[in-house]
C-alpha cells in the first residue's frame, strides 16, 4: 500500500533550533522512506527585504538557500519579515509562517495519508489534533527545544540530529556517516556506572524500521558501539548517559578486541 505524504518545513524555527544547514535532499529521502510517495514538499522561509537591500551577502545567501531547496523539488514559500516598533522604541523582526503552514496543511491533508511536520513549535498542537481527528497520521521531525506536548501528541517523533547526514558535521566536511573513522550522532542505550563503560547506538541508514532499536535484529538500522568512560568529554555527565534521550556526537572506530565490533571515541554533548 502506497502512503501519500506531505512535508511542511518551518524553516525559521528549524534554523533557530539546531537545524541550521539542514540538507533538503536528505530530508526528501527521509520523507519517502518505505512505501511513501511524496505528494507535497513545502518549506516556509523568511526573507528580510530591508536587510537584503543593505547587505548583499545576506541577499546572496538567502537566494542561494532558496534555490538549493527548489533544485531538490521543494516548493519554497517566502514570507517577508516585518519590523515592529513598540512604545519604548524597541524594534523586533517578525517572520512567523505558522498561519501559512496551518492553512496549507488543512487544505492539502484531504489528499494525503500522512503529514510530516518539521518544526519544534508547540503552537502547532491544535493543528496536529485537528489533522489526526480527520484520520491522518502526523509525524514530527525536530532538533532542539521541541515542544514536549507536541512530541506526545504526534504519532511519531524523529530527532533530526540522529537522522544520518541531515545536519552536516561542521568540522568534518567530508564525513562519511557510519563508516570507520566517521563522526556520527547517537544515544546511550546502556551504561554501567560501576564498571565505567556502556554502549552507544546510532542510525547507520535512513530506514522505516528505526523503531527496531535492538541492534541484534537484522532489520534494525541501529548500530552499537562500545564506549569507555575515558572517551566521555567533561560536558557529559552520568545523568545524560542514563537518560537515554540525550543526543551525543562521537567518532567510531573498529574494536581491537571484537572483529565485528565498534568503539566510540571523543564523545561529546549535542543536545541536553
Amino acid at each position: 500500500m502506497t502512503i501519500k505524504v506531505g512535508v511542511f518545513v518551518d524553516s525559521e524555527n528549524v534554523r533557530r533550533s539546531g537545524g541550521y544547514h539542514l540538507r533538503y535532499d536528505v530530508l526528501r529521502r527521509f520523507a519517502e522512506r518505505g512505501d511513501r510517495t511524496l505528494v507535497h514538499l513545502n518549506t516556509y522561509m523568511a526573507f528580510d527585504k530591508e536587510l537584503a537591500e543593505k547587505d548583499s551577502e545576506y541577499a546572496r545567501k538567502s537566494y542561494t538557500h532558496q534555490q538549493i531547496a527548489r533544485q531538490f523539488g521543494w516548493k519554497v514559500n517566502i514570507r517577508d519579515t516585518r519590523r515592529i516598533t513598540n512604545d519604548e522604541g524597541q524594534t523586533t523582526i517578525e517572520g512567523n509562517s505558522n498561519l501559512s503552514i496551518a492553512v496549507d496543511v488543512l487544505l492539502q491533508a484531504e489528499h494525503l495519508d500522512e503529514i510530516l511536520l518539521v518544526t519544534g513549535d508547540g503552537d502547532f498542537l491544535p493543528l496536529v489534533s485537528a489533522i489526526q481527528n480527520r484520520g491522518r497520521r502526523v509525524e514530527l521531525l525536530g532538533f532542539d527545544h521541541v515542544s514536549t506536548q507536541l512530541q506526545r501528541q504526534v504519532d511519531a517523533f524523529h530527532s533530526g540530529f540522529l537522522t544520518p547526514n541531515l545536519i552536516p558535521i561542521a568540522y568534518e566536511p567530508k564525513n562519511a556517516w557510519g563508516r570507520t573513522g566517521s563522526c556520527v550522532r547517537g544515544v546511550c542505550t546502556k551504561w554501567f556506572a560501576e564498571k565505567g563503560y556502556g554502549f552507544l547506538s546510532f542510525l547507520d541508514r535512513i530506514d522505516d524500521n528505526s523503531w527496531i532499536t535492538n541492534t541484534r535484529v537484522k532489520e534494525s538500522p541501529w548500530t552499537s558501539a562500545f564506549c569507555h568512560i575515558n572517551e566521555i568529554s567533561s560536558d557529559v555527565n552520568e545523568e545524560d548517559l542514563i537518560h537515554g534521550d540525550t543526543v551525543l556526537e562521537f567518532y567510531i572506530q573498529e574494536s581491537p578486541q571484537d572483529a565485528d565490533g565498534l568503539i566510540a571515541q571523543n564523545v561529546r554533548l549535542v543536545q541536553a
